[in-house]
């Protein structure tokens, strides 16, 4: 399995798209615009305790206030707040919080008005960035993430990640962290941490104990809203998310960035250091590897998949719906139970890489083709979990119900990726659009297959100008792959008269094939 990472940069952004044995699974952005990621720390003030929705609205500097709930306040608000306090006045210069006394937990079902009061001072944490017309949900339960453990300060528990599912390295790894973990702090041991040693583990702590002092410098007489701690840049924190022994090479094509990537996988990983490659070929990143036309393919309303099966997603405010379609196939080898278990599982391997993608939130109902066979349903919902287990968003699955839809919620942190998939119609007028040429002659190819498969010996294709062009021009063009692939010469003919997405295939004697 090839797992590789290809990073672009320009002026304004950089995208990082993420493939898996060639195929595109995830698609980042990193802007510099976005001053609210998830992990940002904020030293903010409160603007309005509201006890009917026992919660609080926070100044963050966003447009729109914070979003702080009770439960999401932390046991150890008390003595958050305390220290914030001393340590903005400057009264308290140790950040260790070695001989920091602890206040009493508050009460787990307490209300807001209790605890806290409009326009007072608190450090907050971003879990969901702005969403729609929504501000940033926030957290005083601060966490900051590393390589292989997440500090989480005014805490003395240590918890071991779920998917690490051997005792004898949970019990291993507790052991480890204990040893190492300073007063006052608690440890959230991640899943790469498998296998690691002391060393490397105290050095992603000692990592981290600097960043919460770098944080705890900047909060004497720091303005109200103030970032006083940023997530990584976006590249460091891909790569710490995501990055483990199975990636085969990433490739940059920003010298800049380049070597700050190469520095990033030589300290955390330095065997891998060699697979980080500087990209200099003229061709743009994303063509050559094929990105830019899996990004026209994957993000629209309809997605096409192998043999001829095809996804209608449709977004709403309130959640996501998604039909699952066999497409016009058929094979008179297998039943029509047989052929709804087969399209159900390829809907089920990529309604798992859509989720990714597009990076989708929420509730999300699929309906799949209806299955009578109990042990069918289990294997598609079995297959689906098992797709989605590379996931790093929380979700849950729960079976096909007896109409076969399958419900799904996966955890939103940030706004969907939305691409625009359409394009201006050049025949049209009063800006209408149409279908990139890269989806409409996915349609073509995937038609001619059909024909091919009935036999038909010989067949001409008559298109839009602009199309045909696209069929016949380069080497080696889309005609070209076609024929190298079924060993059939196709007729292109460009035709003046049709609108841009006509196209119609004519058999040997000139004969419309329908």
């Amino acid at each position: 399995m090839e797992k590789e990472l290809i990073i672009r940069s320009d002026s304004e952004h950089v995208d990082f798209a993420l493939l898996k044995d060639g195929k595109l699974i995830e698609l980042h952005k990193d802007e510099e615009s976005n001053n609210f990621a998830v992990g940002d720390v904020f030293i903010a003030k409160i603007r309005k305790v509201i006890p009917g929705l026992n919660a609080a609205f926070v100044n963050v500097g966003y447009e729109k206030d914070g979003f702080l709930h009770y439960h999401d306040l932390g046991p150890k608000l008390s003595s958050l707040l305390k220290f914030t306090k001393r340590v903005s006045t400057g009264k308290l210069k140790d950040f260790s919080l070695k001989n920091f006394p602890f206040e009493k937990e508050i009460d787990k079902d307490g209300k807001i008005n209790d605890v806290l009061k409009s326009n007072q001072s608190i450090l907050v944490q971003v879990v969901k960035e702005p969403i729609s017309t929504k501000g940033p949900r926030i957290s005083s339960e601060l966490s900051i993430a590393g390589r292989y453990i997440v500090l989480v300060p005014f805490s003395n528990r240590i918890s071991i990640s779920q998917k690490i599912e051997d005792k004898e390295e949970k019990d291993r790894l507790k052991r480890l962290v204990k040893s190492i973990t300073p007063q006052g702090f608690g440890i959230i041991v991640r899943t790469v941490a498998k296998g690691k040693k002391v060393a490397e583990l105290d050095k992603d702590l000692h990592n981290l104990m600097g960043r919460w002092n770098a944080m705890c410098k900047k909060l004497h007489k720091a303005h109200h809203p103030t970032k006083v701690l940023g997530e990584l840049n976006k590249a460091s924190s891909i790569l710490r998310d995501i990055f483990n022994d199975t990636f085969t090479s990433i490739h940059v094509d920003d010298e800049e960035l380049y070597i700050q990537i190469k520095d990033y996988v030589q300290q955390i990983a330095p065997k891998k250091e060699s697979i980080v490659k500087l990209y200099q070929t003229k061709v743009p990143i994303f063509e050559k590897f094929g990105i830019e036309r899996q990004i026209k393919t994957s993000f629209g309303k309809t997605v096409s998949m192998a043999k001829g099966a095809y996804l209608v997603i449709e977004h709403t405010e309130a959640m996501h719906v998604v039909d699952v379609n066999s497409g016009n196939r058929s094979n008179k080898a297998k039943s029509q139970e047989e052929t709804a278990l087969e399209v159900n599982l390829i809907a089920a391997t990529e309604m798992a890489r859509q989720l990714r993608l597009r990076d989708m939130g929420g509730i999300i109902v699929v309906d799949f083709i209806d299955m009578t066979k109990a042990e069918n349903r289990k294997a598609l919902y079995n297959h689906l979990r098992d797709e989605m287990k590379d996931d790093r968003a929380k979700h849950k699955i729960l079976p096909p119900s007896k109409f076969g839809l399958v419900q799904i919620t996966r955890q939103r942190v940030r706004p969907e990726m939305n691409i625009k998939t359409r394009e201006t119609n050049p025949n049209g007028t009063n800006g209408s659009e149409i279908e990139a040429p890269i989806v409409l002659v996915q349609k073509i190819t995937h038609e001619l297959e059909q024909l091919f498969k009935k036999d038909y010996k010989k067949v001409t294709l008559n298109a839009h100008p602009f199309i045909a062009a696209f069929l016949t021009r380069g080497f080696p063009s889309i005609r070209s792959k076609w024929f190298f692939e079924h060993k059939k010469w196709v007729k292109v003919l460009p035709r003046d008269a049709y609108t841009y997405l006509e196209y119609h295939f004519f058999d040997k004697n000139g004969k419309k094939i329908k």
